[in-house]
């Protein structure tokens, strides 16, 4: 009488793992197209914090980008490819640089920057002071004298919309996985 019932059984049981299995799937690819996004870093510009093949969480929720942040940017025309930098001034703040001393000030006041590689000594074509626009940042490498940044007019301030999103996680490689 049982035997009857096994083939539906086993039936109902693969039926339900393969429901499982496709919601997890959609569940990934909703988390990683609307909140997560891998990129990674091409280059020497963010030395010492992050190294060239290092690969990056980011996501575009948590508010206001602030001073300091790690982002993602692309600038169509320009580039081509998403570029990695860190926040230095955002919106309505004044940025100025002392190249002679390698001293960036916001606001006037020198900001605290333990994560460089060296002074900033490279001036590309921007004059300093600066206001940053509303809706946009001004960015730069922590491998200051190697880095393309903001400081040249062909990348200049960058609109808030190519900001691809924040790092929050370093994924790879496995030795050094945690907040960048």
């Amino acid at each position: 009488m049982y035997e009857d019932y096994e083939p539906k059984i086993v039936i109902k049981e693969l039926c339900d793992w393969v429901e499982s299995a496709m919601v997890a799937v959609a569940c990934v690819i909703l988390v990683f197209t609307f909140v997560v996004r891998l990129a990674g870093v091409d280059g020497v510009s963010m030395l010492p914090t992050l190294e060239d093949n290092d690969r990056l969480a980011i996501t575009r929720l948590g508010g206001e980008l602030r001073q300091g942040d790690i982002v993602v940017v692309t600038i169509p025309n320009r580039i081509g490819e998403p570029i990695v930098k860190r926040v230095i001034a955002a919106a309505g703040q004044t940025i100025d640089i002392d190249f002679e001393s390698g001293i960036v000030f916001v606001d006037g006041i020198e900001i605290y920057e333990p994560y460089i590689a060296e002074p900033t000594n490279l001036n590309y074509n921007m004059y300093f002071p600066q206001t940053v626009p509303y809706g946009h940042v001004f960015i730069m490498g922590d491998n200051r004298n190697n880095s393309w940044d903001s400081r040249d007019t062909r990348i200049g301030m960058v609109d808030n919309r190519y900001v691809l999103g924040r790092a929050i996680y370093r994924v790879f490689p496995y030795q050094r996985i945690g907040v960048p």
